[in-house]
């Protein structure tokens, strides 16, 4: 029987999430790693969303790598393209693809508890072993598509917004619109000029802020490139501006008056039909959905060939399509902006960990881990952007490069306790963590701000954003705390726990009686009173 390929590390993903892990993984001199992708190519989202209009709401400066700076972006706000570009030259740069392994779909990774591994399985048949695994795929990786009936029967066009039918020709054509989230309001201007007739479907109102982007021009370009700290510093700018912002969303959400008569302003100055002014009109503190950017969205909408329908879709008979408010409309495609499964990610239940439940098992009342990371009975298991580690303002980039330090961490003091080790973090602590996350959470816009919004899990619970700055993010995740976890080690009957005096191991290879060394578990409030420092 051929010996099992077993390597150190295994990478799940090729968005942001896992090429950063790849690149940390070979500047901390690991080169025992694979990077396992479902699809064709590497990407992530901006591999799987390529609907007309796409692009990022986060400046171009700041929606990249610190390490490996762009000065070449060609827009202030990049399209997609753009930025899917940018990660293959990620891979390329930094020497990735031998570790990348495509068309690798993850069906199930098991831990071994007898010999502390993962066994991952794939869908392509193959198997291999990892000490570690790094899941990167993502809250914004799987569509969530609404049940709703008659849907099968429905003889035109359907498809995702994540899932874009490039075949398919919407010129002339009767569309149906469906959301009006961070996709559909570039969907909308872009279809808008081809189609005979779109028919959107809102049920809530988004606040859109102007968007100002521009073309940034070839001396700027220049500038960048002869001067790097150019660069840096307009990076270092864009950071600043969006910390000082998070007090609004997160301690005093009634200081956004201002940044909603803004939002207003750019409605007013398209819209002037008062009745249609009033349904496009949000009724919610800004800021507890997401704010969108868009200054073509309100003048397509002023469009004569696009009907605003204020309530959500309900039911399809045939070719008609009927919202809540008993509104009908004949159409020839429906395209579905509906979001993600971000609070009830799919890949929770393809993890199985030490006590043989599922990843969505433990997560069954909500989503919660430690620092965003790990979760208790999943040793040598983390995720990038995990629970509560999303932003309402600024880069997801920053949150993802202050994972892959705890990353690092959590690798370097694996390899100093020496042997078949793993790192499994305790109950307390993952509780104590997430309770102060959540009373922290109690103030912030996103939970007052009188809105449902795809932050909030079904229980009400917000377990996507981080109620804090990106700053104190990367203090919390800087090193890993070995009180907050328990070692286990390989024994007769299965993995044996053992317990770890307060602190970080000590840097001496070779010594493993540091193990032996019984401390309780941390004090609740002492942990929880970290994450406030």
């Amino acid at each position: 029987m051929a010996q099992q390929e077993h390597v150190r590390v295994a990478v799940i993903g090729t968005g942001f999430g896992g090429l950063g892990a790849a690149v940390r993984l070979r500047r901390e001199g690991i080169t025992d790693f694979v990077v396992l992708e479902r699809a064709g190519s590497v990407g992530g989202t901006w591999r799987d969303n390529s609907y007309p209009g796409c692009a990022c709401d986060v400046p171009s400066h700041l929606y990249s790598f610190s390490f490996a700076p762009n000065p070449d972006w060609p827009r202030t706000f990049s399209g997609q393209e753009h930025i899917r570009a940018y990660l293959e030259r990620v891979a390329d740069t930094f020497g990735l693809r031998p570790h990348i392994r495509l068309n690798h779909e993850v069906k199930l990774m098991s831990w071994d508890k007898e010999n502390l591994y993962w066994v991952i399985e794939s869908a392509n048949g193959t198997t291999l072993h990892a000490d570690v695994v790094v899941s990167a795929t993502g809250p914004l990786s799987d569509p969530k598509m609404p049940d709703i009936p008659g849907l099968d029967s429905f003889p035109g066009k359907v498809f995702h917004s994540a899932r874009w039918d490039h075949d398919y020709d919407l010129s002339g054509k009767r569309v149906a619109m469906v959301g009006t989230g961070a996709s559909a309001i570039q969907i909308v201007p872009a279809i808008q000029p081809k189609t005979a007739k779109l028919t959107l479907f809102q049920r809530t109102p988004p606040w859109v802020m102007p968007r100002m982007d521009r073309t940034i021009s070839k001396a700027e370009r220049a500038l960048h490139r002869a001067i790097p700290a150019t660069g840096t510093a307009r990076r270092g700018l864009l950071w600043g501006i969006r910390e000082l912002q998070v007090s609004a969303f997160t301690k005093h959400p009634d200081q956004l008056g201002l940044v909603e008569k803004i939002a207003k302003s750019n409605m007013a100055r398209a819209i002037n039909d008062p009745a249609l002014r009033a349904k496009l009109t949000p009724d919610y503190r800004i800021g507890c959905k997401r704010i969108l950017l868009s200054s073509t969205y309100y003048p397509a909408l002023a469009q004569p060939n696009v009907d605003v329908v204020a309530s959500g879709l309900s039911e399809i008979r045939g070719s008609t399509v009927i919202a809540a408010d008993g509104t009908e409309a004949e159409v020839d495609a429906i395209i579905f902006g509906t979001g993600f499964h971000v609070t009830d990610m799919p890949i929770a239940e393809r993890v199985v960990g030490a006590e043989g439940i599922t990843l969505a098992e433990t997560w069954k009342d909500g989503m919660n881990s430690l620092r965003g990371a790990t979760a208790s009975g999943f040793p040598n298991w983390m995720t990038i952007i995990g629970p509560n580690t999303g932003l309402g303002n600024s880069s997801m980039i920053l949150m993802i490069e202050s994972q892959l330090n705890y990353m690092a961490d959590y690798l370097r003091q694996l390899n100093v306790l020496g042997g078949r080790a793993a790192l499994d973090a305790r109950a307390a602590s993952v509780t104590a963590w997430n309770d102060k996350v959540q009373q922290r959470m109690k103030r912030t816009v996103w939970n007052t701000g009188g809105c449902t919004s795809w932050y909030l899990d079904e229980a009400g619970r917000n377990t996507t954003v981080w109620p804090g700055t990106t700053g104190e993010f990367r203090r919390q995740t800087r090193s890993v705390d070995l009180a907050e976890y328990d070692v286990v080690r390989a024994g007769v009957t299965g993995g044996e726990r053992r317990a770890v005096g307060a602190g970080r191991v000590p840097e001496q290879p070779g010594r493993t009686d540091r193990e032996t060394v019984t401390a309780a578990a941390p004090d609740a409030g002492a942990v929880a009173e970290e994450a406030t420092r």
